[in-house]
């Protein structure tokens, strides 16, 4: 199976290209979806956010409200990193069962979305890498218009994270999503067909070699 991370700076369009993967028959791992299920009421980690930083990061329904902790942690890199350290492990451990079976399952490709793939040193993971990027001014407008958010908070947000230009030089394909959607369809059905040639070389140097021989010279 071939293990793929994919990765960009927030509103570069990252989940995007994931359903596009996911369309092409890619196996799609979340770490955004494997992040609210370890926050979800009751489990270690929700208990553990909540000690640090008081019921006052609850929705009255005793949900964790995301936008109220981003709002305490992202303007504050202590604060920031404080929060990955008890919510990444737990992350991590999801994914490494989610990529497990899908390697017991046969799959023959798996993208791991990873927003924070280089900052939290996973490269070396993954066999390919896609980064997806917008100039820093697009994705500000799309934080605004598209979530909602006030452009402090979104210029916060931005702030947190690596500097695309340090993620563009480490990763294997490139995406730049500044055009419409099928300029985005056509570049990943490039970097698919790409992602499909390494596959079937792995499959091709995993199958073994009896299998390679013609039925009529098997003895």
């Amino acid at each position: 199976m071939l293990l793929v991370g994919l990765t960009g700076n927030i509103a570069s369009g990252k989940s995007a290209v994931a359903c596009l993967l996911a369309s092409h028959g890619a196996v799609i791992i979340d770490a955004d979806v494997l992040a609210r299920e370890a926050v979800s009421p009751g489990t270690p980690v929700y208990r553990d956010i909540v000690r640090r930083w008081g019921e006052e990061v609850l929705a009255p329904d005793g949900v964790l409200d995301r936008a109220a902790l981003r709002e305490r942690v992202f303007s504050d890199q202590s604060q920031l990193e404080e929060l990955n350290r008890i919510v990444h492990p737990e992350v991590t451990r999801r994914r490494d069962r989610l990529v497990a079976e899908a390697r017991a399952r046969g799959e023959r490709i798996a993208v791991c979305d990873i927003p924070l793939l280089f900052e939290r040193r996973l490269a070396d993971e993954f066999e390919r890498i896609i980064l997806v990027d917008a100039p820093r001014p697009v994705r500000l407008e799309r934080l605004v218009r598209e979530r909602g958010l006030r452009e402090t908070e979104a210029m916060a947000m931005i702030a947190s994270q690596m500097p695309a230009d340090l993620k563009r030089a480490r990763a294997d394909f490139v995406i730049d999503n500044v055009g419409t959607h099928d300029d985005l369809e056509r570049a990943v059905n490039m970097v698919w067909t790409a992602l499909s040639e390494t596959a079937d070389e792995h499959a091709r140097f995993a199958t073994p070699i009896a299998s390679l021989t013609p039925p009529s010279a098997v003895r």
